[in-house]
């Protein structure tokens, strides 16, 4: 009976343990979420046009 109740035990505790880990990656996963939002939203330096169009020699 000892080893039933032992069992029993560490079967709750993994379950609890597994959401806790889970709850972590998830929380971890939506800050990355909003660094990249804030980072693709943030304006960046402008672009510099290149001096020949890019199809300045498709004619040839």
């Amino acid at each position: 009976m000892l080893t039933m109740a032992f069992v029993t035990i560490l079967y709750v505790a993994g379950f609890v343990f597994l959401y806790g880990v889970i709850r972590i990656a998830v929380r971890h996963a939506l800050e990355d979420l909003d660094a990249r939002r804030a980072e693709t939203l943030r304006p960046g330096p402008p672009q510099e046009r290149p001096f020949a169009p890019e199809r300045f020699l498709a004619g040839n």
